[in-house]
């Protein structure tokens, strides 16, 4: 007995243990083929996706944007002919594929068309270029606002890695939909604004020069962009300022540079004794009662 008739003996088999539904047979053999043509495809895929990522990452004539659109259709055309052979494997008819396909897309418009919509979404982001990995952006009003580095666009969202080192994912749709802040889209600068606030009685003219001069200072501030310095308003406590400088690399954060700016101009005011104002009153007594009310609650000890 030879190979080829041990494995048609096999087959047989294997065959033997099911049951007919019309036209088509079900068996333990049948299973076996379905399972190894859908192994097939998954690992054929996934490889293919590897290969043809890294493909895409060394072709340095394009940019990451054209490199993540570029992956993602040629990927999702390999997916699509993979199907189409494991389907002529199997010999599945195109009428039973007709049939399975208006169900497919019953199912779609109802179940899956946030899916296809977030899908869509994302190929539009890339192709238009509006969002890719390593900008800057912010989403999102009031506190459920998120700023952050884009690090992927995948098929379903937009990976966004904070400062804090939290990373969202958020559906490509709503970035279609929602008002989005890109701060590196055409430009990485960046303006910064930090208020500041003196007492009143100080030397106006050298408050702007100190905090001009702690503005220079910081080695994030662009030195082609001078930092600027404008008197906003009188307030009700003090005198309100409001510096402006230019950064290019948002994506180190701002509430750092915040910060050591702030403790910056603390000690300048400190030295050149410029006093920062807090909140006071004046109570202004127009008339004060002769004798005051009998009575142990109201009279003093």
């Amino acid at each position: 007995m030879t190979v080829r008739d041990t494995i048609a003996d096999t087959v047989r088999l294997l065959d033997g243990f099911g049951f007919d539904i019309g036209n088509y047979r079900v068996s333990v053999y049948h299973a076996l083929v379905v399972l190894t043509v859908a192994v097939a495809v998954t690992v054929t895929g996934r490889l293919s996706g590897i290969a043809i990522r890294r493909s895409f990452r060394r072709m340095h004539r394009l940019d990451a944007t054209q490199q993540v659109l570029g992956e993602k259709l040629v990927s999702l055309a390999v997916w699509l002919l993979l199907v189409f052979m494991a389907v002529d494997v199997l010999g599945i008819s195109m009428s039973a594929l007709a049939v399975f396909s208006g169900a497919f897309g019953l199912a779609v418009g109802f179940g899956l068309q946030k899916t296809f919509g977030n899908l869509i979404s994302g190929i539009i982001l890339l192709m238009d270029r509006s969002i890719k990995p390593g900008d800057v952006i912010s989403v999102g009003d009031g506190p459920a606002r998120t700023v952050g580095q884009v690090n992927r666009i995948g098929i379903r969202a937009v990976s966004v890695i904070t400062r804090d080192k939290i990373e969202y994912l958020i559906p490509n749709e709503h970035l279609m939909t929602s008002q989005v802040e890109n701060w590196s889209f055409s430009s990485r600068d960046v303006r910064v604004k930090v208020p500041i606030s003196v007492a009143y009685g100080s030397d106006l003219d050298l408050v702007e020069r100190l905090l001009l001069t702690e503005a220079r200072k910081l080695p994030r501030m662009l030195s082609n962009h001078e930092p600027a310095v404008w008197l906003l308003a009188f307030g009700e406590n003090a005198v309100q300022f409001e510096i402006q400088l230019w950064i290019a690399d948002p994506e180190e954060g701002l509430g750092n540079l915040r910060s050591d700016l702030l403790k910056a101009v603390w000690a300048s005011f400190q030295a050149n004794g410029i006093a920062i104002p807090f909140p006071q009153r004046e109570l202004h007594i127009r008339e004060w009662p002769r004798a005051l009310p009998t009575g142990d609650a109201l009279n003093p000890p």
